[in-house]
């Protein structure tokens, strides 16, 4: 059941890149809590479809592009660790944005319960339990 994890994980990763905000709630329990760690949103919790919703809507209005850069991942059952980067370019600097990214997502029979995001790798494997 895991490795079908990891394609879950990949598939919101890309719905996300493609801002296909059905595709990626499609792949969410209704209790989902999306925790990321990029600026503009940092602290804050989205929860459920509407969460999800207004984080995509956040990020729409302060960048003009912004990308998730799949990476290697880490797979451990009902917890993935995406360990890649983002890309991004803000909508009013024009500042272009260039850094790691990892991504915990936590699983609940076959969809993902639970992202947390980090802007170091060493964090996002201590978040999800695999510390090197």
């Amino acid at each position: 059941m895991s490795r079908q994890n990891v394609d879950a994980a990949t598939r919101a990763i890309d719905a996300f890149n493609r801002t296909d905000v059905d595709a990626f709630a499609a792949l969410t329990t209704p209790d989902f809590e999306w925790s990321p760690s990029m600026v503009a949103v940092e602290g804050e919790i989205f929860r459920g479809r509407e969460g999800i919703t207004r984080y995509f809507d956040s990020l729409s209005s302060a960048w003009r592009r912004f990308h998730i850069v799949r990476g290697r991942f880490r797979d451990e059952g009902e917890v993935v660790v995406m360990l890649g980067g983002l890309e991004g370019l803000g909508k009013g600097s024009g500042v272009p944005v260039d850094a790691s990214l990892g991504m915990v997502f936590d699983f609940r029979d076959g969809r993902i319960a639970r992202i947390r995001g980090y802007l170091n790798h060493d964090d996002a494997l201590r978040a999800g339990g695999l510390a090197e």
